[in-house]
């Protein structure tokens, strides 16, 4: 069971990290955050940023330490952590990492549809998709091989990661696409038949209605 943050939102902790490092002002921050290439690594909206900040400040989890102001720019305010915050990003760190969250992929929810489709139809589609991975596998394998040349890998952690579980996605696809060309996959003749004929094979039928019953 994972808790309930004071603010829940991942830029938060993204905020609380940046800052945790040195006082900085929100435009600061949403740049180092840029740089370092974390909106690849959380679901970041950058226009909420500054009311992720306001919030944090809200909750006592950061705080205003002096007013800057250059030229005829608009007067910034600079933010540090304080020890609440610092406990909370820990805490929040130590959850990521040791608890599993269901978090399905819009990739997921086609695959719960598919039979909607053809099996004429869907081997295609996947083609496109397994292509558009091994296209992004190749520059993303490319990509950490020049980081790891400059970055510690402890900074690269959440690439390697992505490029595994893209790995991961490819293969799958790959073998279900093997398995839908080669004819292995089960009852792939019955899938074929109810879009012709728009009548479910028994046993599917029997599944259907069992669902149909059991909402």
């Amino acid at each position: 069971m994972t808790k309930r943050r004071r603010v829940a939102n991942l830029l938060a902790l993204a905020v609380l990290t940046v800052a945790g490092q040195r006082p900085m002002h929100p435009y600061e921050m949403a740049s180092v955050l840029r740089a370092r290439g974390k909106d690849q690594d959380m679901p970041i909206k950058w226009g909420s940023l500054y009311t992720v900040v306001r919030n944090l400040e809200k909750h006592g989890l950061i705080e205003a330490v002096e007013s800057l102001r250059e030229g005829a720019r608009p007067e910034r305010t600079v933010y540090r952590v304080t020890e609440a915050g610092r406990e909370e990003a820990d805490d929040w760190t130590r959850e990521l990492l040791s608890t599993p969250v269901r978090e399905p992929s819009a990739f997921e929810a086609g695959l719960s549809v598919l039979g909607g489709l053809g099996p004429d139809e869907v081997v295609p589609l996947l083609r496109q998709r397994l292509d558009l991975l091994e296209q992004q596998l190749q520059e993303a394998r490319r990509a950490l091989e020049r980081d790891r040349e400059e970055v510690p890998r402890l900074f690269l952690l959440e690439s390697e990661y992505a490029l595994a579980m893209r790995e991961a996605e490819a293969g799958w696809v790959g073998a279900l696409l093997a398995e839908l060309t080669s004819g292995t996959f089960p009852d792939l003749d019955g899938w074929r038949a109810f879009h012709r004929t728009g009548e479910l094979p028994p046993e599917v039928a029997d599944i259907a209605e069992w669902g149909s019953t059991a909402d």
